[in-house]
């Protein structure tokens, strides 16, 4: 079966191997003035509260920058078979929670230079993600267009973290970029904090448990917005992938959007399809973290809802605490095919379909 992991991350072990893809005034920000921590971190608006375990699996501990290869090839790629890495980055999507833009933009570049010329070459199955700062949407459009050419880079990648919903037409350059070079759009959880709002209407959380729970609140509503605002008749071919954010909760968001839009559709004349539609032709979610009912088929039912078999695709979110591997994918069985590989490939256009599949 053709496995494609929608959201693996490359790590490093100090964000100082960002120094050489950097220079002038931003470099010395970078190196001695502006940097958040002790040398080797990477400069973002601190979160309110942390992981009281760590991010990372315990078992994944590189000492030197190579070992983050070789432990990911090892504990993941070669074990589980796995054909297609869509890398995502880690730490770079905190850009999202400066202030300064174009420090962010400074910095999401260094990493995509990094990325392509450090990750890329080292395995056949990595393919890659441009990271940018919707801080300034102008500056990010550059960037996309300034890497999208590139034959291995796959996708757009943002954080969640975000300082208006997504479909707010102060990023529709954004999506112009994306358009222009044919590659999707994709959002991982993450960047709260700095300048970027909390996910929680109410003020924040307290715990990290409690917070990882309720985090869908960002998807939700960049999700609504996206839909509302027009994005995809504007643009009917961009895909978009919501990345780490749980599934369940969608079918009762659209069943809401679908019920508010019959009722209320001329505040936006401009949509022509209900929103459940423009969810099944154009918005993607990874499965990482797949909710867990004590009855799978609970969740079952949930995922038929929001046509699963069709807008799912895997992803491991390797090497985080709450890593899933393939053999913990509690899907129906009938649909392993699709959400494993298939899906992806109809997002991700640039990967070439195996020789098998191309012939079906």
């Amino acid at each position: 079966m053709f496995i494609v992991d929608s959201d693996c991350h490359n790590y490093w072990c100090s964000a100082t191997v960002l120094e050489p893809y950097m220079d002038g005034f931003f470099k010395d920000m970078f190196v001695r003035g502006e940097k958040t921590g002790p040398r080797g971190a990477f400069p973002h608006g601190h979160r309110p509260w942390f992981h009281p375990e760590g991010f990372s699996r315990h078992d994944v501990n590189p000492v030197e920058e190579d070992d983050n290869y070789a432990l990911m090839k090892e504990k993941h790629l070669d074990k589980y078979n796995i054909d297609v890495a869509i890398l995502t980055g880690d730490e770079p999507i905190e850009a999202s929670t400066l202030a300064n833009a174009h420090y962010a933009n400074a910095l999401c570049r260094a990493y995509n230079d990094y990325m392509i010329d450090y990750w890329l070459p080292k395995d056949s199955r990595f393919w890659g993600s441009i990271i940018v700062a919707p801080q300034d949407p102008k500056l990010a459009a550059e960037e996309i267009r300034r890497l999208g050419s590139h034959p291995r880079i796959v996708q757009v990648l943002v954080s969640h973290g975000a300082q208006r919903p997504y479909g707010d037409p102060f990023y529709h350059p954004i999506y112009e970029a994306c358009a222009e070079m044919g590659l999707p759009f994709a959002m991982h959880l993450g960047g709260q904090g700095g300048v970027n709002s909390t996910p929680i209407g109410a003020g924040p959380s307290t715990f990290f448990w409690e917070t990882h729970a309720i985090l869908p609140q960002s998807a939700m509503t960049h999700m609504a917005s996206l839909i509302a605002q027009g994005v995809f008749e504007k643009w009917p071919s961009l895909k978009v992938v919501i990345i780490e954010c749980g599934v369940a909760w969608v079918p009762s968001v659209l069943w809401r959007l679908d019920a508010n839009y019959k009722a209320l559709r001329k505040e936006t004349p401009w949509l022509k399809r209900l929103p459940s539609e423009y969810f099944k032709s154009n918005i993607r979610m990874s499965t990482q973290p797949l909710e867990q009912p004590e009855n799978v088929q609970h969740l079952w039912a949930t995922l038929e809802a929001m046509d699963g078999e069709n807008t799912l695709l895997f992803a491991s979110d390797y090497p985080h605490w709450d890593y899933d591997d393939v053999t913990k994918l509690h899907i129906p069985p009938a649909w392993r095919e699709k959400v494993l590989g298939l899906n992806a490939l109809d997002v991700y256009r640039r990967i070439p379909r195996p020789a098998a599949i191309a012939a079906e």
